[in-house]
C-alpha cells in the first residue's frame, strides 16, 4: 500500500508477554472488522489491517514492544488519505468528531482484557 498520511497513535501496557499479547491482538483483529483486510503480519511485533472505499484509503498499524518478560505495550497507528470533497466530509465526521479516538482507545482495552494477566492493565 502507498505510504499515507500519519493520523494518530495510541497505547496501552498489558500485563502479559509478547507472545500472550500477539494472541489477544490476533484473536481480537484475525477475522479483520468490515471494511478491512489483514495486510501484514508478522508475529510477534507488527499486525496491519488495510482497506479502502470511496471516501477514504487506510491502514491501521498494531505494534507491541516488549517492556519486560511479564509486559507488552501496544500502539496503535493510523495512516490515512481521505481524497476529494467527500473525503475531506468522511475525515472530519470520523476524525474530528473523536469517535476514531474512541474506536481506537475501546479496541486496545479489548486487546488488553484478551490477554492473560496476573495483574490489571495499565491503560495510557
Amino acid at each position: 500500500m502507498e505510504q499515507l498520511p500519519y493520523i494518530d497513535e495510541h497505547a496501552i501496557d498489558v500485563d502479559a508477554d509478547r507472545a500472550d499479547t500477539w494472541a489477544a491482538v490476533t484473536a481480537r483483529l484475525g477475522g479483520p472488522p468490515t471494511g478491512f483486510r489483514i495486510g501484514e503480519a508478522r508475529e510477534p511485533e507488527r499486525f496491519t489491517l488495510a482497506g479502502r472505499h470511496p471516501f477514504a484509503i487506510y491502514e491501521w498499524v498494531f505494534e507491541l514492544d516488549r517492556l519486560d518478560a511479564e509486559h507488552t505495550r501496544v500502539r496503535s497507528q493510523t495512516w490515512a488519505a481521505f481524497p476529494g470533497l467527500h473525503g475531506k466530509i468522511y475525515r472530519a465526521l470520523v476524525i474530528g468528531t473523536g469517535i476514531h479516538k474512541v474506536a481506537v482507545r475501546w479496541t486496545l482495552r479489548r486487546i488488553a482484557g484478551a490477554a492473560p494477566h496476573t495483574r490489571g492493565a495499565d491503560n495510557r
